[in-house]
């Protein structure tokens, strides 16, 4: 879920850039790597992915039909957004059943079959966790309400506060998606607390009974072959139990959700210790099982030093990682080469010894990367969350460079953009990233048969398609499948890493390791023309260098020398080097 002002928040005063080169995080030997350690994930929004059935929406049946691109491009592991049943107020982020699947998308027999075919592609498949809340159309919701136990206290309820005779929330807590975070309910005769929607009740883990239910939800989908899962805005998970008021910002209209200092509602303490528990559950299971690592991706847009503590310290070790969305937050069109090192280089010296870190370029939350930061600069960034140290995640599309759709207000689905009002949704708004994917130029994108699709194909498709990408002689298709496998070498997975800035447009990332191959990743953010002297960043790149991957459009293709250490770069040119 985007937290807009959040992001605004942390680029005005949270972002502390540290520089240090070289850096080395002691990496662990190839040989001892878990699989999830060198993955690149594949974020696939399961309404716009692919529809098998001719219904607008995308679906399981259409995720299997398409499971031979992700293995194409080389990738580790599909994480699907959630498919759970759900009445859709939230784009299924509002679950009425966390065990089953939503007719929408099919049915547990068609998820079997999806892991079936994943597993005979050697893929593996990841699966929204969404803690948070539920639906309120739950039966858990349904029989709290009613006081029934062990339900009474499933879920987050405060009695009213009278004031001159007036019943008033219990506090002044705001939603993320605008107005007050309670909603007064008859029947029970209380408040329950909605961080998000009104139809999104927040699940109470003070309560033994439901940390065990949730517990049993991961079990529930590990015996059915998920391979770990990404846990949806952990920072909102617990708040301060006496419910004290948050402190006013001084930003934003009272009924927005920045318009508090978040004190009591984000990243408290029980967060954490929840996190260290689903790693344990996810744990037990290996151990019982096949003893392959089951993964914990957690979603925050908290300041960086709260974030960084959902790695866990040395005791609470496994398979777990916080999304990394600081080039996100920190990195627009307006952005140089300087600011792109300042992001690299304070996030990975935030990682605490013996962790791995992520590198992340967008989502279903985020306008898309070439939206955000410019077309031209789609391959330089591929270029660089490849062959940084770590894991790599990418949402579908960006491997071949879609761009948002636009989406009228009339054909609005996003909450949070409903309640922004015609006149604000543009802001607010993350439908544009959630439009249909661009499979071909045919009708809808080939993404749907059907007459109008849930959200509108965007009118960019003929131009920009993954069949006429196949088709080129060079695409960032092509580029993004040569980065995947290039970044299997030993060097990039277990060099040292250094990052440098030469002007103000060009940022070098080095990775060596001992005498193995050498890599060089070099990336003109800028509209001009640079000339690099490659020999100032160390001696052996004066010799010659070999072109690994080029960008769409470069100067020179894959497998040109580049001599004395001196590298021409075109406005926005980037390209990743080799050396034996």
């Amino acid at each position: 879920m985007r937290l807009q002002i959040t992001i605004c928040l942390l680029l005005l005063g949270c972002l502390v850039f540290v520089t240090c080169n070289p850096i080395d995080k002691n990496e662990i030997p190839l040989t001892e790597k878990e699989w999830w350690q060198t993955a690149v994930f594949y974020q696939i929004y399961p309404r716009s992915f692919k529809d098998s059935d001719g219904d607008g929406s995308g679906d399981l049946k259409g995720i299997q039909s398409q499971l031979s691109h992700i293995k194409d491009l080389g990738v580790t592991a599909a994480w699907l957004s959630p498919i759970y049943t759900s009445p859709q107020v939230d784009g299924g982020y509002d679950i009425a059943n966390f065990t089953d699947v939503d007719p929408l998308y099919g049915t547990l027999e068609d998820f079997d079959n999806l892991i079936a075919e994943a597993k005979k592609l050697g893929l593996k498949i990841v699966l929204d966790f969404v803690p948070n809340h539920s639906s309120d159309k739950h039966e858990w919701f349904k029989k709290s309400v009613k006081r029934i136990d062990p339900y009474t206290n499933y879920y987050v309820w405060a009695d009213a506060k009278i004031v001159n005779g007036t019943r008033q929330p219990p506090n002044n807590w705001n939603s993320y998606f605008k107005f007050s975070a309670w909603e007064w309910n008859e029947e029970r005769g209380q408040y329950y607390l909605h961080l998000f929607a009104i139809q999104q009740p927040d699940l109470n883990y003070r309560d033994p009974n439901l940390v065990k239910e949730m517990k049993d939800v991961l079990r529930f989908w590990m015996n059915r072959g998920v391979a770990g899962f990404r846990v949806d805005i952990i920072s909102a998970l617990g708040e301060d139990e006496a419910l004290p008021d948050e402190p006013l910002s001084g930003n934003c209209s009272p009924d927005d959700y920045c318009y508090l200092n978040h004190i009591y509602t984000e990243d408290q303490p029980l967060n954490y210790d929840m996190v260290v528990q689903w790693r344990d559950v996810l744990k037990e299971h290996a151990a019982a099982t096949d003893k392959v690592p089951r993964v914990i991706m957690t979603e925050s847009y908290s300041e960086i030093d709260k974030t960084i503590k959902y790695f866990g310290n040395e005791t609470h070790d496994g398979a777990c990682f916080p999304f990394n969305f600081y080039i996100i937050m920190g990195i627009s069109q307006s952005s140089n080469a300087q600011d792109l090192k300042n992001v690299v280089d304070n996030y990975f010296n935030k990682v605490p010894k013996g962790r791995t870190p992520n590198w992340v370029l967008g989502n279903h939350d985020q306008h898309r990367v070439a939206d955000r930061v410019g077309v031209k600069r789609i391959d330089g960034l591929n270029m660089l969350t490849m062959t940084l140290p770590g894991v790599a995640v990418t949402y579908n599309g960006e491997e071949f460079g879609q761009e948002d759709g636009f989406v009228t207000w009339e054909e609005t689905q996003d909450p949070q953009a409903i309640n922004a009002g015609e006149e604000n949704y543009l802001g607010a708004t993350r439908d544009p990233e959630r439009t249909p994917l661009q499979w071909d130029d045919s009708k809808n994108a080939g993404f749907s048969t059907a007459e109008k699709t849930w959200l509108p194909v965007s009118q960019k498709y003929k131009e920009t398609n993954l069949k006429k990408q196949k088709a080129e002689k060079e695409s960032h298709y092509k580029v993004y499948k040569d980065l995947v496998k290039l970044r299997q070498a030993d060097a990039l997975i277990n060099g040292d890493f250094s990052s440098h800035v030469e002007g103000s447009n060009v940022l070098l990332i080095l990775r060596k390791l001992n005498n193995s191959k050498l890599f060089l990743t070099a990336i003109n953010f800028g509209d001009i023309h640079e000339e690099v002297d490659l020999s100032k960043i160390d001696k052996i790149l004066a010799e010659n260098l070999k072109i690994e991957v080029s960008s769409v459009g470069a100067a020179q293709t894959q497998g040109s020398i580049v001599s004395n250490g001196k590298l021409h770069l075109h406005p926005y040119e980037s390209y990743v080097l080799s050396k034996n």
